[in-house]
């Protein structure tokens, strides 16, 4: 299905940074974690908030959550990027796809 089910940390660490970029978020580091036998756990940390994403390739499940700042510039439009280039690259079955909006500066 997707290159994921066989992705290493590195390959992993790869891939987000680069669907990161294509979407003109900004990097300010990251940390990847590859677990024995088999999965990857990872945060990219953004100017605009962090994207974590964790794998269980033996289950065939990964879970992304990408959280953006809008206080200067709503960046909700670039989240939704980066969240559907990496679902494209994963090409999962199923896809659960959801919008939580916290805190509001009006009160």
């Amino acid at each position: 299905r997707g290159r994921w089910r066989w992705c290493s940390q590195r390959c992993l660490r790869a891939l987000c940074l680069e669907c990161v970029r294509e979407t003109g978020l900004t990097i300010v580091g990251d940390v990847f974690h590859q677990f024995e036998p088999q999965g990857v756990t990872g945060t990219v940390l953004l100017a605009e908030s962090p994207l974590a994403i964790h794998t269980w390739p033996e289950c065939g499940f990964v879970t992304v959550d990408i959280y953006v700042c809008n206080l200067s510039t709503d960046n909700t439009g670039k989240a939704e990027r980066l969240f559907r280039s990496l679902e494209a690259n994963f090409k999962p079955v199923r896809t659960r796809f959801q919008t939580i909006h916290r805190g509001n500066l009006d009160g």
